[in-house]
């Protein structure tokens, strides 16, 4: 079947810096302002004509790199400087599928990482954003919602990148999809947020019927249990009924780890265990694959900062890790390719089932938000980390054309209190349809280009060498 080429004539990128209106703590990391990058592509799709496609991500400080020895600053620079050679290479791409433009960009991008000393979840990132666009220029010019491309494979997905999944495994997983029509939020509880007063738990739960929750912990065992054992009694009170994750964020040890799933299983913690549904990402992520996972009485533990490959996801669970994450700012293809393996690995009878987990990295209302949770609808899963309104306050500096822009294009998802536009968080829940059935990548709107902080592109072109780098 033959796929539609898209060739990238122009590429746009830049930056908004967001101010917390809360620290947010995570490992190591405490974070008050953070920049969300934009990134926008002229393309000529193949017999359907010319299309834009736009995508939007934060750039978190030291998550998709926590090197000791690079400030935050440094950490984020190294993401914008990613955009810019990813911009460069795809600006001087050949004519290819959707996919194919991402395969072919693997191999200059890490290479451009290998040199410059960024890691692969952080070179990845720029990929990713123009991943989304080019998709978002691909529908639009097809006239096609997301989850319709899709079941078509307009993209061409197929198993350069997973060689371990079969082309009827990939092919038969797109059309069988089946979109979640509402995304339940999974609050996240970070390691700073208070759990009594007018802004703590109880108080977050009862102003948007939360249900589900995301729990940081930070790696001191007596203070993680105390902090869960107050965590526990809020929940019990006022959310009955709830689901919790847990999120180490890298910070925990083998030893560590066990000694936590024995102390879940204590009578302060042992209710709270029943409604645990995994640990998220425990170990650093090069140790993640250092060693099996060690006995922890049955408790499902997941991938997340270690899913920096192709591959990441088949190593891990092979040593006994039963999930990863759907995360947009680690690659939209690699989520659909992991959601796929965890079909197929479920359907060969495993003994414990595989599942894919839907997070984020505090999205931010407009095109953020609105690109991952379509796709974390358009995988099925029923709720998803979703923090950013948590910790930006609505639209953050946007210009209020902006904002208005996208509450008229989805009135369903965003509110306006206290004279201020932002996500409508009041159901506990985000409505999808009108995000997955509009031509596009779940874009109705679109940034105020004018007020971005342009970044540059690479400087000095070069040639991009042909292939892909296991």
């Amino acid at each position: 079947m033959p796929f539609p080429r898209v060739t990238i004539r122009e590429v746009e990128i830049g930056e908004r810096l967001m101010p917390f209106v809360r620290p947010f703590r995570f490992g190591p990391s405490v974070v008050e302002t953070a920049p969300q990058a934009f990134v926008k592509v002229a393309a000529e799709v193949e017999g359907f004509g010319p299309a834009t496609g736009m995508a939007a991500e934060m750039m978190m400080p030291r998550w998709f790199d926590k090197a000791p020895a690079k400030s935050p600053l440094h950490t984020v620079d190294d993401l914008r400087r990613g955009l810019a050679q990813a911009a460069r290479v795809y600006a001087n791409a050949l004519p290819s599928s959707a996919f194919g433009l991402s395969v072919a960009a693997r191999a200059p991008q890490l290479m451009w990482g290998n040199r410059e000393g960024v890691p692969p979840l952080a070179a990845g990132f720029g990929p990713a954003l123009l991943d989304k666009a080019v998709l978002d220029a691909l529908l639009r010019a097809m006239g096609l919602g997301l989850v319709a491309g899709l079941k078509r494979n307009v993209m061409g997905l197929d198993g350069r990148l997973s060689p371990d999944l079969t082309a009827g495994q990939i092919g038969g997983f797109l059309a069988a999809l089946t979109p979640a029509p509402a995304v339940a939020l999974r609050h996240t509880v970070g390691l700073m947020d208070p759990l009594d007063g007018p802004h703590g738990l109880a108080a977050e739960i009862a102003a948007a019927r939360l249900a589900f929750f995301k729990i940081k912990i930070g790696g001191d065992l007596a203070a993680d249990i105390a902090r869960l054992e107050e965590i526990a009694a809020i929940l019990a009170a006022s959310a009955p009924g709830y689901a919790a994750t847990l999120d180490a964020n890298e910070q925990y040890d083998p030893d560590r780890l066990m000694a936590l799933a024995e102390a879940l299983n204590a009578p302060r913690l042992a209710a709270f265990r029943a409604r645990l549904l995994y640990i998220e990402q425990p170990f650093d992520r090069a140790e993640t694959f250092a060693a099996p996972l060690p006995p922890l009485d049955g408790l499902p533990v997941i991938i997340d900062e270690a899913d920096d490959a192709p591959d990441a996801f088949p190593r891990a669970a092979a040593l006994g890790y039963r999930g990863v994450s759907s995360k947009s700012c680690k690659g939209l293809y690699k989520a659909i390719l992991n959601a796929a393996r965890v079909k197929a690995w479920n359907a060969g009878g495993a003994r414990a089932p595989f599942l894919i987990s839907a997070e984020d990295l505090t999205c931010q209302p407009g095109l953020g938000i609105e690109q991952d949770t379509a796709l974390v609808a358009a995988l099925g899963l029923a709720h998803g980390e979703r923090n950013g309104h948590h910790y930006v306050d609505g639209f953050g500096p946007a210009p209020e054309g902006e904002a208005r822009a996208f509450f008229d294009a989805h009135p369903d998802l965003y509110t306006q209190r206290n004279g201020r536009l932002g996500l409508d968080v009041s159901r506990g829940l985000l409505p999808t349809r009108g995000l997955l059935e509009a031509p596009g990548f779940a874009r109705a709107a679109e940034p105020d280009w004018t007020s971005l902080t342009p970044i540059a592109p690479a400087a000095v072109p070069e040639p991009i060498p042909h292939g892909t780098l296991a």
